[in-house]
């Protein structure tokens, strides 16, 4: 059994590449150092020993590589009473600053998203701008929410007047980039929405983060109204596509229907001779026995046939022999030999049918197709009608459930985790909820935003709502009834998916995971009582699953055990305990209960400080060994 002192500490992204090269060149790595020396003599000539070679640099690049790489304290607050259907739903919506919050998320989350689709500030000069601070960025987030910096003074805005208007922008992107590829799935990809003020910037940047191997495209994306300057008329904006791996990346499960002749006109295209079997479909063909078949003068597509066509009931009565210069002859090979079932087609798709259509016997390839993105959509609509149908239109510029539905349908599968971390009016729940309505899927959504407070003279404020986050909940809430009603007719509506789970981002509610340097000698003494005051059990073991790396939508069920509260979450995976004076009948009625669930396997959770002894302490240990327990952790 492994015993285990959990830290409140994310991962340590800086520890998890060191690792990584170990991995790969053990040589180089001594003592948890990397020799620089010797790692540029292993990699030989692939070292750019140049100084001008060509980079992507700007003022406080190296600071916030190093902010993407350090651990967060922090940790998220299961929110209950904002919720909907908290007991069942597998979404989840996170209030808080998304740096931090991406940090959180690396654990739980490592490479199980498949879709990112972000609209970040465009960097306008009116967009809030998130100024992130290189000591502290929970101090940091709560000065961000008063909106206002450690002077008191308003940082809403980002003008061109500061001096710093790229760098700061880069200086934000940069570290949440980083952060969120570590979340994509290896056949995942990241979406984002961007203009003209930093599209140049953010493919730089996206390049050096992604790689530029893993650029799929820019879609051109028509605006749904056109900003009119002295010289010009703004008609677009911008997506960028990014893949986590373009080898592994898959299009989502979109499909639609091809049909192309099986012949082209190509003359250097090879001329193979095909068995087409008996049973394949003749539309628009009268039955009968056929000589000849396409004879036109001069033409590259003619087809000779060797032996007579028969035709009967509509199909081919008997095997013949074409020949001619085929798309793809392989392909039609691969399909006759797999009994004209669905085959793989070499390039795109699948190939359901091989059929005939007029008497010059021309065969038709008809294909399952995944649906591809087109690099101009010219379709977009004004997102804020959205809004008004479910009253709640306050925001200036929401994007078009349609187009983020385009992008889902074709970036993620049925079952995907699509991630918002510029959640704003959650456009993005809305059109997953909307999407998995209409093609029954069971895509789960997580969305992030700063609970950025609303304008004491907007009219959202007015309504009640403090902060954007407000709107966002309340949309998704309202969205969601509306699609269910829209929908109720179809079958198995009922188990759509419109609820979600809100936690919000805080400090921990563990006092050794976030000591006072300032005051040790109290710090060791808070260390009597574990929990900050006003944080409940409930907090702390949501904490726990984030920090041991548990999907937050796991569900956790309450057992009393030897007069001791006991939680159980994934069914047995992991059971925690958090009261004091633990005996050995606590350990034995978790064992009890562990057999009950029969999860794979399971692992327990005490307070440190929480046993009657030692010697107390050391018998439990030795109880859950005995019947198997695969961890045993104390914080």
């Amino acid at each position: 059994m492994i015993e285990t002192i959990l830290t409140g500490k994310t991962p340590d992204i800086g520890e998890e590449n060191i690792k990584k090269l170990m991995t790969m060149f053990p040589e180089v790595v001594t003592e948890g150092k990397v020799d620089f020396e010797k790692l540029r003599q292993v990699l030989g000539e692939y070292v750019d020993d140049s100084n001008e070679r060509y980079n992507f640099t700007w003022n406080g690049k190296g600071r916030a590589l190093r902010l993407s790489q350090t651990p967060s304290l922090g940790t998220l607050r299961p929110c209950k009473e904002e919720s909907k259907n908290w007991d069942t739903t597998q979404n989840l919506y996170i209030e808080g600053d998304n740096l931090e919050v991406l940090k959180l998320l690396q654990k739980s989350y490592y490479g199980k998203i498949k879709m990112i689709y972000i609209d970040p500030p465009y960097n306008t000069g009116k967009d809030f701008v998130y100024r992130d601070d290189f000591h502290d960025s929970l101090e940091n987030y709560k000065r961000i929410t008063g909106q206002v910096d450690g002077n008191g003074k308003a940082i809403s805005t980002n003008p061109e007047t500061s001096g710093r208007y790229h760098t700061d922008w880069l200086n934000m992107m940069y570290p949440r980039l980083r952060l969120a590829r570590n979340l994509l799935s290896d056949d995942g990809a990241i979406f984002i929405s961007i203009d003209d003020n930093e599209v140049h910037n953010l493919r730089k940047i996206c390049d050096e983060v992604f790689g530029e191997d893993n650029f799929l495209a820019t879609i051109t994306v028509n605006k749904a109204s056109q900003i009119a300057t002295e010289n010009t008329v703004d008609m677009h904006e911008y997506v960028l596509i990014y893949l986590k791996n373009v080898e592994s990346f898959k299009l989502g499960e979109n499909y639609k229907f091809t049909i192309s002749r099986g012949t082209v006109g190509n003359e250097n295209q090879t001329t193979p001779k095909i068995l087409f079997p008996k049973g394949l479909n003749c539309y628009n063909i009268e039955d009968g026995v056929y000589k000849t078949t396409r004879k036109v003068e001069n033409s590259k597509e003619n087809i000779i046939n060797f032996g007579d066509i028969v035709v009967k009931d509509g199909k081919l009565a008997q095997d013949v022999i074409l020949q001619a210069r085929w798309r793809s002859s392989n392909d039609m090979r691969n399909f006759f030999n797999n009994n004209c079932q669905p085959t793989e087609s070499k390039i795109n798709g699948e190939i359901v049918e091989i059929y005939f259509e007029n008497d010059r016997f021309v065969p038709q390839i008809k294909k399952r197709v995944r649906e591809k993105f087109e690099t101009l959509y010219s379709t977009n609509k004004r997102g804020s009608k959205y809004l008004e149908n479910i009253n709640l239109n306050y925001f200036e510029h929401p994007k078009d459930v349609l187009f983020i539905k385009y992008l889902i349908a074709r970036g993620a599968y049925r079952d995907s985790i699509i991630l918002d971390f510029f959640s704003g009016s959650a456009t993005t729940a809305h059109a997953v909820m909307q999407l998995n309505a209409e093609d029954g899927g069971n895509r789960k959504f997580i969305m992030v935003q700063l609970p950025e407070p609303t304008d004491e003279k907007s009219e959202a404020y007015k309504a009640g709502y403090k902060n954007i986050c407000e709107i966002g909940k309340e949309r998704i809430r309202r969205a969601g009834e509306k699609i269910k009603e829209e929908y109720k007719d179809k079958g198995n509506i009922e188990n759509l998916d419109i609820g979600f789970k809100v936690f919000k981002l805080d400090t921990s509610n563990i006092r050794k995971w976030q000591p006072d340097y300032d005051n040790l000698e109290q710090s060791l003494m808070d260390y009597v009582d574990n929990f900050v005051e006003g944080r409940t059990e409930f907090d702390v073991v949501y904490e726990i699953m984030l920090k041991y790396g548990l999907d937050l939508t796991y569900p956790v069920d309450e057992f009393t055990i030897a007069q001791k509260k006991v939680y159980s979450i994934g069914f047995g995976m992991l059971m925690i305990c958090l009261a004091d004076e633990i005996t050995t009948d606590v350990a034995k009625g978790i064992l009890v209960k562990i057999k009950e669930l029969s999860p794979e396997s399971s692992r327990v959770v005490f307070k440190d400080n929480g046993f009657k002894s030692d010697s107390n302490k050391t018998n439990i240990k030795e109880i859950l060994k005995s019947g198997g327990i695969e961890e045993f952790i104390t914080i």
